[in-house]
């Protein structure tokens, strides 16, 4: 949009004013192209015509908006010029109130001549860490911005602060230091920070002074560098100082004053410190009585000379440098009062007492001193003569020599600053701070004035190249095409001073030759440099020249130019100083002679061939070396990244807060501030990010363009819409570029939719209001009709007789009303009459229930008095006893002291076992491997005997059916031979009982045979055992079979079971003279059976043993009726057996039992390693992962036992169903007598056969060899179970027996606990690493009751006092203490564990005082409770350490979660917008949008801050922490929510809107619900967040009339009147509808607070702590029933 379609109407304009520089006027009519006058209308309600050239037209500059006035930075300005510039500077300075405000780079800082409370500690940690765009302006901000970019680029920086005499630029200075001192400690015990501030006062003593502007002025200039180390923390400082103001030592001007020492020792002169100096008052004295007035009201020059001595003492400047330089001073001040006369015509000679006395200080010839100071020394070719010197050069003289000690006094002075600065230590960056003197122009400029102008020459260059470097990197970081921009370049004014033929080195020319003058050296200008554009000769003067400097013009006079130049003094005078007595001076001028012999550092070029100078003292100049230092001075800012601070003088009157608005202008000009606004409007001054611009402007987007999702083309297709011009804006890629005037304009149309809105919204609610009151109207008008009609009807329908029966009815009426309420009457009175009886029987009956109860009270008070006085008597020793035990305490303290010496032997044996413990860790994981290749190799050898099963199984069933088959044949053949056989009956017999005792002698052998390969298999377990001896893995087998021991208790009884059942049947089998094979197969296979964890290859040997057995069987068919006596003993043979076989069970059983002692040994063991092992949680990891794998494989082995089972219980019913057919066959024996031959030819075949059977069976013998050593491998490590099991089965024996013992003894005296654990001396270690050191704060015991740890501490400490154990107890309560602090100390950022350890030291308090049968504690106590309190000992003193200890971990706990919760409270109180369609977005200037951080941050909302208050609430629940403590918690992170947000509205003028206090009042109420959800109502934590409150109130009422000044006084209780004027001031409006706070409503404000109590600090203690007390509450756990877990490791305590 063109700039000349913003002139319209109503929108205001500045006019050129002599008064005001600049006045405001409105716009009356659009102004349209072509037009030649532009119709205003002034604030004094005056009309005014501007004319304006049609061809050039030149219109005056246009206001902002009202909504863009008093912001934080000027470049937010929509229009940028002079007249917005100071007019946003004054509307902050005295209205707001603020003095700091931002210009692009720069802090523009105006002296408020008033002392502010907005520089205490807490507003400096307030900045620190923060944004330099996010907080109000402030020194502190450019401070901070100068310390975080050297931390984060690693590069130098600089702060360069100037300005006018009494601008403030030494205090800006000393607080911008005062800021890094406290933000940045030293890393050493020097305390350097402390020694930088204080080298101030010093500085501040020897080089300011007062003059007619500044009461404080810096006479010199000085370059601070603070230098930091690689932690970003102070090691030291340097100072350099340039130009200091020598003259002023001789002369000062009226109403001005010599430098403040000279006044301060003055002022002490009766000090007996100070007689040897013979110091009068300073008004005796010519060099410091030439102002007139010698005192500064306000200021006492002795007591600053008490701090003066007192910095020298900080500094480590000892007495003797102090007095040394306290007489030089003295000495100075008495030469000024040497009288010299004039003896002759160009003679003089001095005469004056105050001589001898500056002759005797500083140790020089009085007779030397005269003649130099009026003689002078001059040396020929051929003689050296000495004339006598006129009275004004003796004067001169005398005055030059004051100046050079002067001058070398302030050197040394700051040399020996910078040395008691330097701190041993490398440097590796440096923040420099630059105090110079500002841009001067004064009715008569001389020397001074013109080193000044050149030096801020050379620094508005430095600054105007940053300025243009940092636009530069803008348009590029935003990829916007860059434009050179036209800016002021002061290269031409340089060259004019230092340039070759310059001024400077046509004045060093001029000085070199002795006859030179002032006059000479201005013709050589007006010869040399009239052709400048910048150099002009005066048109009534010549003795003068002017120069066109950046900011003014200013003329210099040249009268003393060349004296100051040279500033020369006699060289025999400087003789006499060097060969002084006072080693202090004589160094001074030595130290001269060494620079001059040195040289330069930095060298200039001269304008044409240097003349060897006549004297020494020409050598160098004054000009020359301020010129070298300048160069110096460049060169390190050049190197440095600049911060600039421009101090400004709001008047000269020094009146607090009156703005001068032609004063301020003129230093405005002068310290290049308009020149950054002029460069910034030349571009795109205005920058807004997408988000900002779519916050502020969606209000003029369409439906449509609203519902894009992509926010940034949003906003490229309004802009596109409403500024058709594209050349007014540029779109970055973060940002929108505005020209000057663009976002006046979108302010505009945004105001003109708002007002549109309002209007529509206006015209409906009028309409609405007019029609309700239309049809109110309309109503009572109806009613009106209504009622008159009804008076006409009645007055033509009412009669006489009408009315004589309207009035017969009334008397009616009157009579019968009357009656009835005489009836009521009546009943009332007799229920009052009976109800005062009653009621004064009842207080007189009370009325002696009283006199009882009085006289009974009189009987108490006097027993309850005698048990006051008892009481007291209690206390009263109890007094007497804590006097004792502080005695007591200092002995603990040098046996804590011994303990700590025992701590640290201790710690090395604790690194040793972390050493061992590293070790065994490497064996576990060996063995893991060894674990995983053995359960690989077990389960290969499964499949391979699972293969070999079915093939064994297959074989059997194939063998079974040939044997069938055999068996078909045998009885066919059997009926033919039965015949034959009856006639050999009795010879067969006696062969085949032959036969089966041959037989069952190979079983017996096969028996033995299997017997001894049990004992070699057993041999081989144990070689196993013994090689398996690593005892991780022993614990992890242990803890597998303990699951077994319940299951092997079954086993035990089945198999007692079967075995007597296998005893009935053997009884009825021997009974009924059955076969003693199938007998004897049942007894061996019930045998077998009673071993449960017998092994694949044992399995093997019995099936092929039953294979042998059947076989056998059918052989001893054919017998069954012969053979009935040898089966009878045979049978008696078997029962032997059997009673062998229970034998052998109750050998088993002994060995159970022994291995079961040998479980409890390995038991003790592991208890003692497991509490010395601190990764016993890991093995029970790996500990439940073996028993997850033992139970597969058990899984496995039964299901191998059930298919055995199977396999035998099918034997079983073919040897029935075999037995079945031998008795068939004792049917038919009769009927195969006939077939004996037949039968005899075929036993010799079977016996053939059986021989073939045999060959077979050794084979298989062979393959289950094979199979025997594939799977010893297994079987080893299941035998390995096998003996530990057994072991444990001997264990469960003996511990089942001491049950059955302890049962009867319980059953005959009932078990009562007494609540105490008994433990060893040697155990207390144990018991405080397992219970506090090493406790896990997850385990099951402690989520169940998470004060067990307290509980079980109190229980042994009760044990001990049972035992009356003195050195026992202090020994576990220095312990107990001693551990939780370590616990604290190790995990002090945790919060899990300062909470749970908050909660069990408060538990033990607890129980130490409910315990310890003072009464006050024992109110609430059960019997028992009470029967178990402490006898022996007091611990009130342990109570007391327990407590301080309680309160270290409650604060701990307090920063933690401070920590944790303060980055969300400003995002989530104050900067999120909550409230949907409430937006307080606002331009932004240069320094927020160049923050330090470009990348984005987390965004932390009000539920992130309700999120952590939830995590820290369940935290404290969950682990057990009282109500109490938790109440208090959460108002004091209230109270920090509150603090921290209120001291953010303090300091951000942003956060000071209408609706950012509903914003803060919608967040108080999330907090509000959420303390209701939490039942915390009544934690008093609200009343925190009152001053909260009120800030979000008093931003939102009216603030104009004087009934709302009232209202805030009584409403804003909780906060102070400075906040509340602070508030006021810095109140926003964030649209055109809200209006400002008049200057008058403040003051207003400000009278009615005046009688106000209330605290001066602005800011709240965000560090303020409230006192925690401890709420005793008696516990209900009783302490017998409680019992220590097992997860714990506490075996080694035993209840009592």
């Amino acid at each position: 949009m063109a700039v000349l379609e913003l002139y319209t109407k109503y929108n205001r304009v500045w006019l050129s004013d002599e008064e005001h520089v600049w006045k405001s006027a409105e716009i009356v009519k659009d102004f349209h192209s072509g037009d030649k006058v532009l119709e205003l209308l002034l604030e004094d309600g005056s009309e005014y015509c501007y004319t304006v050239d049609p061809s050039k037209p030149q219109l005056p500059p246009l206001r902002n908006p009202d909504i863009l006035v008093g912001e934080n930075d000027l470049t937010a300005l929509s229009y940028l010029h002079e007249p917005a510039v100071l007019h946003n500077l004054k509307v902050r300075f005295v209205e707001s109130r603020i003095i700091y405000t931002y210009c692009g780079i720069i802090l523009v800082a105006l002296n408020p001549y008033k002392q502010l409370p907005i520089y205490g500690d807490a507003i400096i940690h307030a900045y620190s860490g923060q944004n330099m765009g996010d907080m109000d302006p402030h020194i502190f901000a450019v401070a901070e911005e100068a310390y975080k970019q050297m931390a984060r680029n690693h590069k130098n920086q600089s702060i360069i602060v100037s300005g006018e005499s009494g601008a403030g630029k030494t205090v800006s200075a000393r607080y911008a230091m005062r800021y890094f001192a406290v933000v940045s400690k030293s890393a050493n015990k020097t305390r350097v920070e402390d020694k930088v501030l204080a080298s101030n006062p010093v500085t501040e003593a020897i080089g300011n002074a007062k003059t007619t502007r500044n009461d404080n002025s810096s006479r010199f200039g000085k370059y601070t560098e603070i230098s930091f180390d690689r932690k970003y923390r102070i090691i030291g400082a340097n100072m350099r100082t340039y130009l200091l103001e020598k003259s002023r030592v001789v002369f000062q001007a009226e109403n001005e004053r010599n430098y403040h020492i000279f006044y301060q020792i003055c002022s002490c002169a009766d000090s007996p410190a100070f007689k040897n100096l013979r110091l009068q008052s300073a008004d005796k004295f010519n060099y410091t009585c030439m102002g007139g007035d010698i005192t500064i009201e306000g200021v006492n020059d002795k007591k600053d000379l008490e701090e003066t001595r007192q910095t020298f003492s900080l500094l480590g400047l000892k007495e003797d440098f102090q007095s040394d330089v306290f007489k030089v001073l003295a000495a100075i001040l008495h030469l000024g009062n040497v009288e010299i006369k004039n003896i002759g015509d160009d003679k003089s000679s001095p005469s004056d007492p105050h001589l001898a006395v500056f002759c005797e200080l500083l140790g020089v010839s009085a007779e030397g001193l005269v003649r130099w100071l009026c003689h002078r020394r001059i040396v020929l070719v051929a003689e050296t003569v000495v004339k006598p010197v006129p009275k004004d050069r003796a004067v001169n003289a005398r005055d030059a020599l004051a100046k050079h000690i002067y001058a070398h006094l302030f050197d040394c002075i700051i040399n020996r600053i910078n040395t008691a600065l330097q701190v041993p230590g490398k440097q590796h960056a440096f923040i420099g701070v630059l105090d110079i003197y500002g841009f001067e122009t004064f009715d008569i400029n001389s020397f001074e004035q013109f080193c000044i102008n050149y030096a801020n020459e050379k620094l508005q260059q430095q600054f105007n190249l940053h300025v243009f470097k940092l636009e530069q990197e803008e348009y590029m970081k935003e990829d916007i095409p860059w434009t050179l921009i036209d800016f002021y370049d002061n290269q031409p004014v340089i060259n004019l001073i230092e340039a070759k033929m310059g001024i400077l080195d046509l004045l060093d020319e001029e000085c070199l030759f002795p006859q030179g003058t002032d006059q000479s050296w201005l013709q050589k200008l007006y010869n040399y440099l009239q052709a400048s554009p910048m150099f002009e000769k005066p048109r009534l003067s010549n003795e003068a020249f002017v120069i066109q400097h950046f900011a003014d013009k200013v003329e210099y006079q040249c009268r003393g130019f060349l004296e100051k130049n040279r500033d020369a003094l006699y060289e025999e005078l400087v003789d006499m100083m060097r060969s002084s007595k006072l080693p202090f001076l004589a160094n001074f001028f030595q130290e001269e002679e060494k620079n001059a012999a040195i040289g330069k550092s930095v060298k200039v070029k001269p304008a044409r061939p240097s003349v060897k100078p006549a004297n020494k003292h020409l050598r160098t100049s004054v000009g020359d070396k301020f010129r070298s230092s300048l160069s110096l001075l460049m060169e390190t800012l050049n190197a440095t990244t600049p911060h600039y601070v421009r101090c400004i003088k709001p008047n000269d009157e020094k009146l607090p807060f009156e703005f001068d608005s032609r004063r301020v202008v003129q230093q405005l000009r002068a310290c290049g501030v308009l020149e950054t606004i002029r460069i910034s409007a030349q571009s795109y001054p205005s920058r807004w990010t997408y988000i900002e611009f779519y916050s502020r402007y969606s209000i003029l987007m369409s439906h449509v363009e609203a519902d894009l999702n992509d926010k940034k083309q949003t906003c490229k297709n309004v802009l596109q819409r409403l500024i058709h011009d594209s050349n007014q804006y540029k779109f970055g890629r973060t940002k929108i570029f505005f020209r000057a005037g663009q976002v006046a304009y979108l302010e505009k149309l945004r105001l003109d939719r708002l007002r549109g809105a309002c209007v529509t919204i206006q015209k409906h609610a009028r309409g609405w209001s007019q029609r309700r009151k239309y049809l109110a109207l309309r109503k009572a008008v109806i009613i009106l009709q209504q009622y008159v009609r009804g008076k006409r009807t009645i007055r033509k329908t009412v009669t006489a007789a009408t009315l004589k029966q309207g009035w017969a009815a009334l008397v009616i009426q009157r009579h019968w009303r009357g009656y009835r309420l005489r009836q009521v009457y009546q009943v009332v009175r007799l229920a009052t009459i009976t109800i005062q009886a009653f009621t004064r029987g009842w207080i007189a009956r009370k009325r002696y229930k009283k006199m009882i109860e009085e006289h009974k009270a009189l009987v108490i008070q006097k027993y309850a008095r005698a048990w006051l006085a008892r009481r007291r008597f209690q206390t009263m020793r109890r007094l007497v006893l804590n006097v004792q035990l502080s005695y007591r305490v200092q002995q603990l303290r040098k046996k804590i002291e011994e303990q700590n010496k025992e701590n640290r032997g201790l710690l090395e044996r604790l690194t040793s076992l972390a050493n061992s413990h590293s070790q065994t860790m490497e064996k576990l994981q060996g063995l893991e491997t060894q674990l995983e290749k053995s359960t690989n190799q077990k389960a290969s050898l499964e499949k391979r005997e699972k293969k070999a099963k079915e093939d064994t199984i297959a074989q059997l069933q194939k063998e079974v059916e040939v044997l069938n088959l055999e068996k078909e044949k045998l009885e066919k053949t059997f009926e033919a031979s039965t015949k034959e056989a009856k006639g050999n009956k009795k010879n067969n017999i006696e062969i085949q009982r032959q036969d089966h005792e041959a037989e069952v002698a190979t079983l017996k052998e096969e028996i033995k045979r299997l017997k001894e390969e049990r004992v070699i298999l057993q041999r081989k377990l144990e070689e196993g055992a013994q090689a398996n001896s690593d005892l991780q893995e022993q614990i992890i087998q242990l803890t597998k079979h303990v699951k077994l021991i319940p299951e092997l208790r079954r086993d035990l009884n089945n198999l007692q079971n079967q075995r007597n059942n296998m005893e009935r049947k053997m009884k009825q089998q021997s009974e009924q003279a059955r076969g003693p094979s199938g007998l004897y197969f049942s007894t061996i296979a019930n045998h077998f059976l009673i071993n449960r964890n017998v092994h694949l290859s044992f399995w093997v040997s019995v099936l092929e043993f039953v294979k042998r057995l059947t076989f056998v069987g059918r052989i001893l068919e054919n017998h069954q009726r012969e053979q009935k006596e040898s089966y009878e003993t045979q049978v008696e043979g078997l029962k032997l057996k059997v009673d062998h076989l229970e034998n052998e069970n109750s050998k088993l059983q002994n060995l159970f039992q022994e291995k079961s002692n040998v479980n409890e040994n390995i038991c003790q063991e592991v208890s003692r390693l497991s509490s010395e092992n601190s990764v016993i949680p890991e093995l029970k990891l790996r500990v439940s992962e073996l028993q997850r794998q033992k139970q597969e494989l058990e899984g496995l082995v039964e299901e191998q036992k059930r298919e055995l089972t199977e396999i035998t219980h099918n034997l079983q019913k073919k040897i029935t169903e075999e037995s079945s057919q031998r008795r068939y066959f004792e049917e038919k024996a009769e009927e195969l007598e006939g077939e004996k031959r037949a039968l005899q030819g075929r036993v010799e075949e079977l016996e053939e056969e059986n021989d073939h059977l045999k060959r077979q069976q050794l084979m298989e013998n062979e393959v289950k060899s094979k199979l025997r050593e594939e799977t010893s491998r297994l079987t080893a490590e299941n035998m390995d179970f096998d003996e530990l099991l057994d072991q444990k089965d001997r264990l469960i024996k003996k511990l089942q027996t001491q049950v059955k013992t302890r049962q009867k003894t319980a059953s005959t005296l009932p078990k009562d606990y007494l609540g105490m654990l008994e433990y060893k001396r040697e155990d207390e270690p144990r018991l405080i690493e397992n219970i506090i050191l090493d406790l896990k704060l997850k385990g099951v015991a402690v989520n169940m009751i998470p004060t067990l740890p307290a509980y079980i501490l109190f229980m042994c400490i009760r044990h001990v006092d049972y035992l009356n154990d003195e050195a026992k107890l202090k020994s576990l309560m220095n312990a107990i203490i001693v551990g939780v602090k370590k616990v604290i100390m190790s995990h002090q950022k945790d919060l899990e564990f300062l909470s749970f350890w908050l909660s069990n030291t408060h538990q033990l308090l607890n129980c130490l005082k409910q315990y310890s049968g003072e009464e006050e504690f024992l109110k609430q106590s059960t019997p028992r409770q009470k029967k178990n309190c402490l006898k022996n000992f007091d611990l009130s003193e342990h109570r007391q350490i327990l407590s301080d200890l309680a309160i270290q971990i409650y604060h701990r706990f307090i920063s933690v979660m401070q920590k944790t919760l303060t980055p969300t409270i400003v995002p989530g109180m104050l900067e999120h917008e909550s409230l949907q369609g409430i937006s307080s977005m606002k331009p932004t200037g240069f320094r927020k949008r160049s923050n330090s951080f470009y990348e984005e941050s987390e965004t932390y909302t009000i539920s992130s801050i309700l999120q952590h208050l939830t995590v820290f609430h369940s935290t404290m629940n969950h682990h057990g922490l009282d109500q109490g403590l938790i109440k208090q918690v959460i108002k004091q992170l209230f109270y920090l929510v509150a603090a921290i947000t209120l001291n953010n509205i303090m300091l951000r003028k942003d956060m000071c809107s209408c609706r950012k206090g509903m914003q803060i009042r919608c967040n108080i109420s999330y907090l509000e619900e959420w303390l209701k959800e939490k039942e915390l109502q009544n934690v008093n934590a609200m009343d925190t967040l009152k001053p909260l409150a009120q800030t979000a109130w008093l931003l939102q009422v009216n603030k104009s009339t004087d009934d709302d000044a009232k209202e805030i006084i009584e409403k804003c209780s909780e906060l102070s009147p400075v906040q509340i004027v602070k508030i006021l001031n810095s109140y926003t409006p964030i649209d055109d509808f809200e209006k400002r706070v008049t200057s008058s409503f403040v003051r207003k404000v400000q009278s009615l607070l005046q009688d106000h109590e209330g605290s001066a600090q602005l800011m709240l203690d965000a560090d303020y702590r409230f006192q925690v007390t401890f709420p005793f509450c008696t516990s209900t756990q009783a302490l017998e029933l409680l019992q220590v877990p097992n997860s714990l490791h506490l075996d080694f305590l035993n209840r009592i």
